[in-house]
């Protein structure tokens, strides 16, 4: 099969930035035509400037890189500097990037690309808030039916919560944006905290980033040193959840990951459960299925992808 063009549309963010490198490492799967930056884990300007860093680190300096949205669309920017850090790259020590962020904004691209390229060939990968998406899908509703599948990492059911007691950041931070894409219609793939949880850094898998000896494999531990340090203390557990880098891996091995095709509803008109994943995973509603909700993943699996492919950078 030829590889699946897709655009990333991401907030970098430790896990964001494995991500990106997940994809970049595989070209046999991942036609890679852009990515798009939108503000989320830190403001716009240093998550446009993230991808630029994770793009170089790569060797990949060639990658277009847009910027979009710098707010949500109707409400005031929640960040997350308390996980990631002041630069959302925090834990090792690294250069400004040289390459530039392409004229275009973001949006306008992801239009754009997804009217010409031909109809059900282009998979959107939001791993951040969904601005950018609902912003695109707001502005040219044509291009809602040309899309292949939209991958995304967000919300969750069982694991409920994890910048408000229901909400998950992804989710939480623009709820009208992420309200708009789920019932847009377009198919649509989700991998809530209910998977990134059971995807969870230990010392055994951090060490066979180290043990590359690259300078990918030191960041990429590096990253997860620093990353790790918040869920450890918030959930006691083991280790930390990569989160976004499940998405990329879903469109390189689907097989690691398992769920079912539900309803998904997001809650924009309470204080109390604001950007809450309404997930109905029993079934117990008559409302249309819109997601394949994801539950299950093959964790030893996931971590020996994720290590066979960034040692080729």
């Amino acid at each position: 099969m030829a590889p699946r063009k897709i655009i990333i549309d991401t907030d970098p963010g430790q896990d964001d930035a494995v991500a990106i490198l997940l994809a970049l490492a595989s070209p046999e799967d991942i036609d890679l035509l852009g990515i798009t930056a939108v503000a989320g884990n830190v403001p716009l300007e240093l998550t446009a400037k993230n991808v630029r860093i994770v793009c170089e680190l790569a060797g990949k300096p060639e990658t277009k890189v847009f910027a979009g949205c710098d707010k949500p669309m109707h409400r005031k920017l929640v960040t997350a500097e308390h996980v990631h850090g002041k630069t959302g790259l925090d834990g090792p020590p690294m250069d400004d990037p040289t390459m530039p962020v392409q004229e275009q904004h973001g949006v306008d691209f992801i239009i754009e690309t997804l009217r010409n390229e031909p109809a059900g060939t282009v998979t959107l990968c939001p791993i951040g808030p969904l601005t950018n998406i609902a912003t695109a899908f707001e502005r040219a509703p044509d291009i809602i039916s040309r899309v292949q599948e939209i991958v995304l990492m967000g919300g969750a059911y069982f694991e409920v919560g994890n910048i408000t007691p229901t909400a998950e950041f992804n989710i939480y931070v623009d709820p009208e944006a992420a309200k708009i894409v789920f019932d847009a219609g377009a198919p649509l793939t989700v991998m809530p905290l209910d998977v990134t949880h059971k995807a969870l850094t230990t010392k055994t898998r951090i060490d066979a980033f180290r043990a590359m000896k690259t300078k990918v494999g030191d960041h990429v531990a590096a990253w997860t040193d620093f990353f790790e340090r918040f869920d450890m203390e918030k959930y006691g557990s083991e280790g930390a959840p990569l989160h976004d880098p499940c998405t990329i891996a879903y469109l390189i091995a689907p097989q690691l990951f398992q769920g079912r095709q539900i309803n998904v509803e997001i809650e924009t008109g309470s204080d109390l459960t604001l950007g809450m994943t309404v997930a109905d995973w029993w079934r117990i509603t008559d409302r249309p299925k819109n997601a394949m909700f994801m539950k299950d993943i093959d964790a030893a699996g996931f971590y020996a992808l994720l290590a066979d492919r960034l040692a080729r950078l």
